[in-house]
């Protein structure tokens, strides 16, 4: 069972009520996993970003059910302005946040460390090292949660997440609760004179959270000699296939850590070597309880970024006088593979819009965003965060003379562009706005997204891009057919000679979709003879079209959409039943 999946089946166990989250790699699989159950008594939606989620899972625990926020370590940015008074408040049905962390990043801007997060709120996280581990800590949290009425952090990493494993499970109940809020100003209302308080009563609960935890499997140690090794999460896992006997280890699943149960550990010992992945939270908490030497990442002894695996960790253990009780031989990549990078899939819609934007506005500024399009090589110049490209663009637009053209994809724009439009109309910006409608939210996984007319249930109110534009008060709205790359020219023409927030909406179907919607294309081929080898068609960047002997050809991969026979001067590139 995939972790993910395991960690949807401990909620089920667990008598989960509600569930909500935004798609996010490593962690999507988790809300589409309890959507599919068969026999579903509870609710699910995919929300239109994840401080948005995790507010309706704050509604539902305050209404006394168990609820699910499923988001990844970047979510919580987006999240943490509830997520922080969330502790304050507390809960009353079980609520636990999933926020999964990406070391390396596989598939993430940043690697920060959702500890942190847990620590600066003052709430209990559960780190897990296995799938089975993430399933029974996930039941358990929900129990943590109402026992001391507090919000719990799970935090499994990609290589947890994305890991198989057989799994034991339960029964799960077949009663569902029925939701009741009750009313209660002095902890519901956060004004300062509440909030005094209950700041007071968050501290309070601190000793006997931490108690709790420390009872917990999910933590141990083994005490066998003068040397030891403490870890945490995925790391621990590889440190303990690893370590030879003689050599004492301490997992440590939970946090807040018993700084009292660590003190006495690591004071048996001469030498202690902490391993875990991001942040050295470990190893600062036990410098800060023992006077033993410490090594770790704050000694250079340990990655301070990336992650780990059981290579990596035979060299620390090597490193550091301590022989692994499995030694693996090292081997070196195949040499004369070809380079392999990201690219869109062929067809894409992004290609053609971006394309279009570099020749039409050749050598200006190209903001963007989260999503398929940074696959491209064509019309990106920035990307920070979910949302930010059109708040960048805004800003540039007041300090540069160039032209500013942004992209963002449609549930993107949904999930935090908005605000950003909003503002700039609002402060006069002046710059082109290009939406990148491909009907879903494609690089998770396609989920839905409000501009869609399907929600995580079915079909739902389609919320209009054109009109919310509007709204926002953009002085041109243009939707566009990308596909049609004359025409989508054309549009960007007339953005270009207009002022002010232009907004242009480039919209077809993402080409996996349509491919199952259509089935096969016929696609495209390239004669020989015509072709001059001016290189237009490999410029473009499609997969489908590579270099063989000098001249280009177009691959399997080709799904029909024809661009590249716009873009050819000579005309050599046609449809094959054309020939």
């Amino acid at each position: 069972m995939l972790c993910n999946e395991a960690i949807a089946r401990g909620c089920l166990e667990a008598g989960l009520d509600f569930a909500t989250g935004y798609p996010g790699t490593p962690s999507s699989e988790v809300i589409d996993t309890l959507n599919a159950y068969h026999d579903r008594n509870f609710y699910v939606e995919w929300s239109v970003n994840e401080k948005v989620a995790l507010e309706n899972a704050i509604g539902a625990s305050w209404c006394g059910l168990r609820s699910i926020c499923v988001m990844k370590h970047v979510g919580l940015n987006v999240a943490a302005d509830p997520f922080m008074s969330l502790a304050y408040t507390g809960v009353k049905g079980g609520l636990v946040v999933l926020s999964a962390d990406d070391p390396f990043p596989h598939s993430s801007q940043n690697e920060q460390d959702s500890r942190r997060y847990a620590h600066a709120a003052k709430i209990p996280c559960l780190d897990p090292s296995t799938p089975q581990e993430a399933k029974d800590m996930v039941k358990y949290a929900f129990c943590l949660s109402e026992r001391h009425e507090i919000p719990v952090m799970l935090r499994p990493t990609t290589r947890i997440c994305h890991a198989r494993s057989d799994i034991e499970i339960d029964d799960i109940p077949k009663e569902s609760r029925r939701g009741r809020f009750v009313k209660d100003p002095k902890r519901w209302v956060l004004v300062p004179a509440h909030a005094k308080e209950l700041h007071k009563k968050l501290n309070e609960k601190q000793e006997k959270i931490i108690e709790d935890l420390s009872s917990t499997p999910f933590n141990y140690s083994i005490n066998r000699g003068e040397t030891a090794i403490i870890s945490s999460g995925v790391a621990s896992a590889y440190a303990h296939e690893l370590i030879p006997d003689g050599v004492s280890f301490m997992k440590i699943g939970t946090y807040p850590i018993d700084l009292r149960k660590l003190k006495a550990f690591t004071e048996r010992h001469k030498k202690i070597l902490v391993i875990e992945e991001l942040d050295p939270v470990l190893e600062e908490a036990a410098r800060m309880v023992s006077s033993s030497e410490i090594i770790g990442k704050m000694t250079g002894d340990v990655p301070l970024g990336g992650e780990l695996n059981l290579n990596i960790v035979h060299g620390i253990l090597e490193k550091n006088g301590i022989s692994p009780k499995i030694r693996y031989e090292e081997r070196d990549p195949e040499e004369g593979l070809p380079k392999r990078p990201p690219s869109l899939c062929a067809g894409c819609m992004h290609q053609p819009t971006l394309y279009a934007i570099e020749e039409v506005f050749k050598g200006d500024i190209y903001p963007s965003d989260i999503g398929c399009y940074t696959l491209s090589a064509h019309a990106i110049d920035t990307c920070l965060c979910m949302g930010s490209s059109v708040s960048i663009g805004s800003g540039i637009s007041h300090c540069e003379g160039r032209n500013v053209v942004v992209t963002i994809g449609d549930s993107t724009f949904m999930h935090t562009g908005i605000p950003g439009l909003i503002n700039a109309v609002y402060n006069d910006a002046k710059m082109v706005l290009v939406i990148l409608d491909n009907r879903t939210t494609a690089m998770t996984g396609h989920q839905p997204s409000p501009g869609t007319g399907e929600n995580i249930s079915g079909t739902c109110k389609e919320l209009s891009l054109e009109a919310i534009c509007r709204a926002c008060g953009a002085d041109l709205v243009e939707t566009v057919d990308p596909y049609d790359f004359v025409v989508m020219k054309e549009a960007l023409h007339r953005a270009k000679a207009k002022h002010g927030v232009r907004v242009i909406i480039a919209r077809h179907p993402c080409a996996i979709i349509e491919k199952r919607r259509k089935g096969e294309e016929i696609p495209f081929e390239i004669d020989v003879k015509r072709c001059t080898k001016c290189g237009d068609c490999l410029d473009y960047g499609c997969p489908a079209i590579e270099l063989y002997d000098i001249k280009p050809i177009i691959n399997d991969l080709c799904n029909g959409c024809g661009i590249c026979s716009v873009l050819c001067s000579s005309g050599a590139i046609t449809r094959r039943k054309e020939r």
